[in-house]
């Protein structure tokens, strides 16, 4: 199995690094050259094979409102960067597709979507146009709150059907944690839950890509209310993907999720 290229024999490791000063974990943020450069450089060296840019921020509990043109900016400026630093596949995270199309066009090569081709009506259409590698997450309106996964199984489905009528063939699925934050049951169960079951994503038939670092489902549980404080709850999280069948991990913190991701798929090679 592969995904842009990169060989999934093994759990992979996509570092986050985000252009956006309202992303909810401040220490993701780099808003100059330098930094931003070094931050991409210094992942790769520590292991991660993809590198994922987020110019505006998709936290669904944060008001991110920017202009179309100021998240072009931003995006467009980090890919430069990036592609002149560093010799991996690079996602942007976003659910324009103005955005995303003019992000290829200098160098992006994935696009990671979070409303999972069902936001912007052009997305497909830029991803088929453009041969790109795609990310998409489960999106929907929850209407069954007590059964998770069936919920993040069906929205993932009606995206590939998606991704299939516009000839996009390279996708990853994304089981959205932090997204879909019902009522009831409380966020963290239903992250908790989807986690937990994971390896059931597997009948889509698609690598498996989830995002857990440092999100707010983690402080829930540990009493951690600061994001920067929560390291050693994303890399439990990080673990117990991996165990269920994860294949890429999303994460801010590469060196030390990347250990995780290694005992965590050494191990599973002897469960049952």
């Amino acid at each position: 199995m592969k995904f842009a290229g990169v060989k999934l024999d093994e759990p992979r490791v996509m570092g986050v690094i985000n252009v956006s000063p309202e992303s909810f974990y401040k220490g993701s943020v780099r808003n100059d050259e330098k930094a931003l450069a070094e931050t991409a450089v210094k992942m790769v060296d520590e292991g991660a094979r993809f590198i994922d840019i987020g110019a505006k921020s998709t936290a669904p509990y944060l008001e991110t409102q920017i202009s179309l043109e100021e998240e072009i900016r931003r995006a467009v400026w980090a890919v430069k960067v990036i592609k002149d630093a560093v010799d991996v596949p690079v996602s942007i995270d976003t659910t324009s597709a103005k955005v995303a199309e003019e992000a290829l066009k200098v160098g992006a090569d994935i696009i990671n979507d979070v409303t999972g081709f069902k936001g912007d009506p052009d997305m497909a259409k830029v991803a088929s146009e453009y041969s790109a590698p795609v990310v998409l997450c489960a999106h929907g309106k929850v209407r069954d709150f007590l059964d998770p996964v069936r919920v993040v199984i069906e929205f993932l489905q009606e995206s590939l059907t998606i991704a299939r009528e516009h000839g996009v063939k390279d996708v990853a699925v994304d089981p959205a944690i932090g997204f879909l934050r019902p009522a009831y049951p409380p966020w963290y169960e239903w992250d908790s839950k989807i986690i937990a079951n994971l390896n059931l994503l597997k009948s889509l038939g698609r690598p498996i890509l989830i995002g857990v670092s440092r999100k707010s489902f983690i402080g829930a549980i540990t009493g951690r209310n600061d994001p920067g404080e929560r390291l050693a709850g994303s890399l439990s999280a990080a673990a117990i993907a991996v165990l269920k069948g994860a294949n890429i991990i999303r994460t801010h913190d590469v060196r030390e999720t990347l250990d995780a991701v290694k005992v965590a798929s050494f191990t599973r090679r002897f469960a049952p």
